[in-house]
């Protein structure tokens, strides 16, 4: 079955002129619902996790500043989100979302989680609408309980994964690919162990290509026993932060491409749904409705 992280709070409310859409959230497993592709039961509610989790990635000094919500107003800024004590729970839940997720991946094949894919989240500080890093938790949790031996994370979000591949540069363990846009946000980018800069306009037979060489040379290569997928939707031609000129099929087929080469190889995988910004919310949930089919096509 098929095992998808969700909870209220991860509908938390922003202000109204906020431009991150929070709605998603709440229209996407309603979509699943309405049409089939789940039911209630493929839900689970994560929860908290510990702080020993949370402190096993980020530092602590870091780390009691947000729990205590005690940033500075230009670390506030930076995160892009007002400080509160329902964002800190939110952000928690995340992480503990994606760390189950991978538990039940490993019986699965695939879990999932509606919300997560905070890549910019470092171990010191938070940006770009993320404070934690799920899939780094998640990730020194399996590595940690020996669950896994090598991870291999990719992040096909339109920006560059710079919060995980600084929190992994000097791990082994970890292979941090990241495929987005050059010219976008972050302006300093980290380095992973794999940076793919596309040009503006890019378009989806450029990308798949592009994409499906590297990914297939990755698992050759690398060997991963266990893939965490950053499956962000701001690479469509319509997302206002995007750059990238992607077609909601082309989406569709890059989704396709990871989780049918992750079942293929008989690698479990965890997908987190990461960034998507299009003007119409519906392009932003239908692009994240069909990992989420796809999943249940290719798994079960």
């Amino acid at each position: 079955m098929l095992k998808i992280a969700w909870s209220d709070c991860y509908c938390h409310p922003l202000p109204a002129n906020h431009r991150f859409p929070m709605e998603k959230y709440e229209l996407l497993p309603e979509q699943l619902l309405y049409e089939g592709t789940i039911s209630t039961s493929n839900f689970f509610d994560p929860g908290l996790p510990t702080e020993a989790m949370v402190l096993r990635t980020h530092e602590s000094a870091y780390w009691e500043k947000l729990r205590d919500q005690k940033l500075s107003r230009s670390e506030i800024r930076r995160t892009g989100f007002p400080l509160s004590r329902q964002l800190v729970d939110r952000e928690m839940t995340i992480v503990h979302g994606t760390t189950l997720c991978a538990r039940y991946a490993l019986t699965h094949g695939v879990s999932m989680n509606i919300a997560g894919g905070t890549h910019h989240a470092f171990t010191n500080r938070g940006e770009g609408f993320c404070l934690l890093n799920d899939m780094a938790v998640a990730a020194h949790f399996l590595l940690d309980q020996q669950l896994a031996g090598k991870i291999l994370i990719v992040d096909l979000d339109v920006h560059q994964g710079n919060g995980t591949a600084q929190i992994f540069r000097n791990d082994a363990r970890v292979f941090t690919f990241s495929m987005h846009g050059a010219r976008n946000y972050p302006m300093q980018k980290e380095i992973s162990d794999l940076d793919i800069g596309l040009p503006d306009g890019a378009d989806d037979h450029f990308y798949l290509k592009i994409l499906e060489v590297n990914l297939k040379n990755l698992l050759h290569e690398v060997e991963p026993d266990f893939i965490f997928f950053q499956s962000g939707v701001d690479i469509l031609a319509t997302d206002k932060l995007g750059r990238l000129a992607i077609s909601r099929d082309g989406c569709r087929q890059r989704d396709k491409m990871v989780l049918q080469l992750s079942k293929e190889n008989n690698i479990p995988l965890v997908a987190s749904m990461g960034g998507g910004y299009s003007t119409n919310i519906k392009d932003i949930v239908e692009a994240h409705a069909n990992t989420f089919r796809l999943a249940q096509e290719i798994y079960f």
